[in-house]
């Protein structure tokens, strides 16, 4: 992407599948930010917002609900082990990307303009990245479903084609 260009359908299709086939295949996150990191503008939150409305459809797929909740404590460590967080203000990051796909899920959006402007790192869309890996593995272990599975039941329901392998 270009400085100062608006991020167009396009972009926000190339980010829902380099997540989603990235997720799918099981390559590494440091790489998935890479590649996600050219279709980021500086102080904007695309893709993050766009990965977070994945993560909501990821967490629907778990079947969770008040009934069948799942259980927050612990979530990253269970689920995403490889990723070490090492201070207050990423703790803080991973456990909003978490929480704000759980709001949209339910309908409520969450303002992440008044939440990331606090932020001194520019990253969204890297927790956003981190949420949609964590929920798709829920959505796995309470399903039974393939993670590449859900991962082409979620690009279909955002009408992405996931390559083929």
């Amino acid at each position: 992407m270009t400085a100062g260009k608006a991020p167009t359908s396009q972009d926000r299709t190339n980010a829902i599948r380099i997540a989603l086939a990235g997720i799918a295949s099981g390559a590494d996150l440091s790489d998935l930010v890479r590649q996600l990191e050219p279709l980021h503008p500086k102080n904007d939150t695309f893709p993050g917002e766009v990965l977070l409305e994945v993560v909501a459809d990821a967490l629907e797929l778990s079947g969770a609900s008040r009934r069948h909740p799942v259980e927050y404590e612990g979530i990253r460590e269970r689920h995403l082990p490889e990723v070490e967080l090492r201070s207050k203000a990423q703790h803080h990051k991973s456990h909003y990307a978490l929480g704000a796909a759980a709001m949209i899920r339910a309908g409520v959006r969450p303002a992440l303009l008044d939440e990331v402007i606090w932020w001194d790192t520019n990253d969204l869309f890297v927790w956003s990245l981190y949420a949609l890996t964590i929920y798709i593995y829920v959505a796995a272990e309470r399903t039974g479903a393939d993670v590449g599975v859900l991962c082409e039941r979620l690009a279909t329901q955002h009408g992405v084609e996931l390559p083929r392998e």
